[in-house]
């Protein structure tokens, strides 16, 4: 595929995702701080995101399998989470974990296993798209073209 098509597919995707609520405007701001010095700086930012997520996600699932579950400790990972999410511009991630943290205030441990498999169910569908939108970003960088900056209108 030539360089051109692979850059206006990646363009699309992000509209796309950004259509669906998949990212947000946040996900922009991050590829503004991106350059050709520096032209893996989201993909990069982003694994530190998914790597964080997953010790998140295997932690909260261990504290949500003890018999007596810390809603606090459970809360304080959730909100970590939304935070870095949000950061990343991860909107249905950190909408999950809104959702979660409302559970968890309520203290049941059923509602949040339930929010747990909704945030995990988001997570992963992100980590998917933004792993094939990174991969096609390596393609674009391999062929020598450079990422979009301007995704027009």
């Amino acid at each position: 595929m030539e360089v051109g098509s692979m850059q206006r597919q990646w363009v699309q995707y992000i509209k796309s995702w950004l259509g669906e609520g998949t990212l947000d405007g946040q996900y922009l701001q991050l590829l503004q701080l991106q350059d050709e010095s520096n032209p893996t700086f989201v993909s990069e930012v982003v694994t530190l995101f998914f790597e964080d997520t997953e010790e998140l996600l295997n932690k909260l699932s261990l504290a949500l399998s003890q018999p007596s579950v810390d809603f606090k400790k459970i809360d304080d990972h959730v909100h970590q989470l939304k935070g870095s999410s949000s950061s990343i511009g991860a909107l249905r991630v950190k909408n999950a974990c809104i959702a979660f943290r409302n559970v968890c205030d309520q203290q049941s441990a059923e509602g949040c296993l339930r929010c747990l498999q909704q945030v995990q169910q988001e997570f992963y569908c992100v980590k998917e798209k933004l792993s094939y939108l990174f991969a096609l970003e390596k393609r674009i960088l391999n062929a020598g073209g450079s990422i979009p900056m301007d995704l027009g209108s």
